[in-house]
């Protein structure tokens, strides 16, 4: 919706031009349930927004403390009052800026512009798979834990595997900010903890049907559980959106318990007169020790949370069979059956027709990360500057967490594996990482090592900085397609599976030829595929052409769906 100035005339101003957004409208308005996009105006008469008077956002301020219990009553009268705005599956309170225009903008629209980056990369990195172009991997039979390597990929193939191992790691990441946004959005509308927690449910089953149905097709029956990633996502969303429901729950109380024992202050008393805004409804500042309470709250659940990533990605180096180095005798750390493996370790049974190798808690870090970043994105009107200079200093802390891993021979499970020849001159350095710039980036992605988690969180973050700082206006011209398929991602996900197990066959027919490197399905046979890199990109770019009407039009339909449909996990 492009921005309309406010009426200058004292006739009533149509509701179209009573709704100021600083956003312009966006090709595909469809708003998956974890996406960002901005609210746009509903369709409500009463809506209206006064010249320079904000609209507090009662949820928002209630959940993080800003707000005494008059103001939160104050807040529930002018919400009454002047209606809500929604843009896709979102429904928020209005909350305007200090010049009385919303602040909506590239906060909003960066993570589906990220997720939508990913989604390309992904395709790119599935279709060397499709193609059986080479080997699967920075280095053949390699990124596995304990894993020998002793020659590296081809360098084409070396660098678009560098470049998508940011993806699975942002999906999940974003998961979990996604699951913050959509708590935030489902309160709004009223939704209980319990109605929540079924979704969370209702949402993962769905996702494992999904990978059943999408592994029948592209094996043609011979996997029927085909875990690439979408179970490790649908266990992740139901656990991380339980965990979000507990916090809320539990920093409610805590702040009440420090209410009890918090030390009065001199500056707890509310200093500010009694001040009747325009409205008619008196503002009251509001009490200082509440405020406290519910920030320390906050703090406390946000560095509980933060703990709780960092264990959940090292339990990974801990449930290392060799703790992550080659030539030491394994031991086994958990049962020797299925049902206890897939939840950490990559699995490939033929007899149960089960192949797995993202194992959900082996990825939940990635998650919980998003839930602390979800958390602090919307605790405050944020500038885009602050959002952007915030996810720059992440960015600098997990890539200086890489490096110390790389110097200090800690949080990898690679070590003693690379056997490569810059490893074998004399003068090699006793530090394998420090031997060559693809030794140094070498990480282990299954299960991912502390070092692949602190290279592709980097990575992510720095992506966000960037597309943060793009003009609304500019992201949404220039990079519409990434928010068409970054808005549409499960849908993106089956259909390129589809389309692309679909062609290859043809294009391998014509331009295929027996090539060096095993069958991925049959390894005792050479693989039949294309390395032209001309035909490579190509199918990529084919691909992604077919499917950008396809998911256009998705997003059309699924924008025309009730919050409840089930369309909307898609």
């Amino acid at each position: 919706m492009k921005t309309q100035d406010q009426p200058n005339n004292n006739r009533p101003a149509p509701p179209q031009a009573q709704c100021q957004v600083d956003i312009p409208e966006q090709p595909d308005p469809a708003v998956q349930e974890t996406s960002f996009a901005a609210d746009a105006c509903d369709a409500s008469d009463n809506l209206q927004v006064l010249d320079h008077e904000p609209i507090p956002d009662q949820e928002w301020h209630a959940q993080n403390g800003r707000a005494s219990a008059l103001e939160a009553q104050s807040n529930e009268q002018q919400h009454h009052q002047h209606g809500t705005y929604g843009y896709g599956s979102f429904t928020h309170t209005l909350r305007a800026g200090h010049d009385g225009h919303h602040k909506s903008t590239a906060r909003a629209l960066a993570p589906d512009l990220l997720r939508g980056l990913l989604i390309v990369l992904m395709a790119l990195d599935h279709n060397a798979m499709a193609l059986l172009s080479w080997d699967h991997g920075t280095a053949p039979q390699g990124e596995n834990d304990s894993s020998p390597v002793d020659k590296w990929n081809r360098p084409v193939a070396h660098n678009i595997r560098i470049l998508t191992h940011l993806c699975a790691p942002g999906f999940t990441f974003l998961l979990g900010m996604g699951i913050v946004y959509f708590g935030r959005s489902r309160t709004n509308l009223g939704w209980s903890t319990a109605r929540m927690a079924w979704h969370f449910v209702t949402r993962a089953v769905v996702l494992t049907l999904v990978m059943i149905v999408l592994g029948l097709g592209i094996t043609l029956g011979e996997i029927w559980f085909l875990n690439i990633v979408l179970f490790a996502l649908a266990v992740d969303y139901f656990l991380s959106g339980l965990i979000w429901l507990v916090t809320t729950k539990t920093e409610k109380m805590l702040a009440f318990i420090v209410l009890k024992v918090l030390p009065e202050s001199k500056k707890d008393d509310a200093t500010e007169p009694l001040l009747a805004n325009r409205r008619g409804v008196e503002d009251i500042a509001p009490d200082r020790a509440i405020i406290r309470a519910a920030d320390i709250s906050w703090h406390i659940h946000n560095v509980v949370l933060s703990a709780l990533a960092v264990v959940s990605i090292l339990w990974n180096i801990w449930l290392s069979p060799t703790n992550g180095h080659c030539g030491v005798e394994p031991v086994q750390k958990l049962p020797d059956t299925i049902w206890a493996r897939i939840w950490f370790y990559r699995v490939f049974d033929t007899d149960l027709r089960v192949v797995s190798v993202f194992p959900p808690l082996a990825w939940i870090s990635f998650a919980i990360l998003g839930l602390v970043a979800g958390r602090i994105i919307l605790a405050r009107s944020w500038s885009t500057k602050a959002i952007t200079a915030g996810n720059l200093l992440a960015g600098v802390v997990f890539s200086l967490v890489f490096v110390g891993t790389r110097l200090l021979n800690a949080g990898n499970l690679s070590e003693g594996c690379l056997h490569m020849p810059e490893h074998q001159k004399p003068n090699s350095p006793e530090n394998q990482y420090l031997a060559s710039w693809k030794s140094f980036i070498y990480v282990i992605k299954y299960p991912p090592d502390v070092a692949f988690w602190a290279y592709t969180m980097a990575g992510n973050l720095f992506l966000f900085a960037f597309f943060s700082v793009i003009p609304p206006r500019l992201a949404t011209i220039v990079f519409e397609p990434l928010l068409v398929f970054g808005t549409s991602a499960l849908f993106f996900f089956v259909g390129h599976l589809t389309l692309q197990t679909a062609l290859a066959r043809p294009v391998k027919h014509w331009f295929g030829h027996v090539l060096a490197h095993p069958d991925p399905w049959n390894p005792d046979q050479p693989a039949v595929g294309v390395d032209n890199l001309w035909v490579f990109f190509g199918f990529w770019l084919l691909v992604l052409a077919i499917l950008y009407p396809a998911c256009k039009w998705y997003g059309g339909f699924k924008r025309r769906r009730g919050p409840d449909s089930i369309f909307r996990f898609f």
